[in-house]
């Protein structure tokens, strides 16, 4: 096994609410929260911005690379805990394909702090 995908992570998906009338809503339920395993990943920091002003913050982007031919599970509005974060996911899950058939497949996180 090859020490670029060692790393897991831990998928966090939260059924969307609903509303009075039955209809499902944007928002999630992170109390009824489902967590999910996911080894043989490369998790690496991809870029940082710092904001200063009424708000000082701190946005890092982090990427997450499948190993060849695996396809990885991660639907926005979907949380990612890696390395005692706590990580957003950042768009739709990029899958690069050769020939028609799945390379692998990578997913931009984000973290803000402050």
């Amino acid at each position: 096994m090859s020490v670029l995908f060692a790393q897991s992570v831990v998928i966090v998906r939260a059924p969307f609410l609903v509303d009075r009338y039955g209809n499902e809503t944007m928002e999630r339920d992170w109390s009824r929260a489902v967590r999910r395993t996911v080894r043989g990943l490369s998790v690496q920091p991809d870029s940082s911005t710092e904001a200063d002003g009424d708000r000082p913050s701190v946005v890092t982007g982090w990427r997450v690379t499948t190993r060849r031919g695996t396809d990885l599970d991660l639907i926005p509005g979907d949380r990612v805990e890696f390395d005692s974060r706590l990580l957003e996911t950042d768009g739709l899950v990029a899958r690069w394909t050769v020939r028609g058939r799945l390379h692998h497949a990578e997913a931009r996180l984000v973290e803000v702090v402050g």
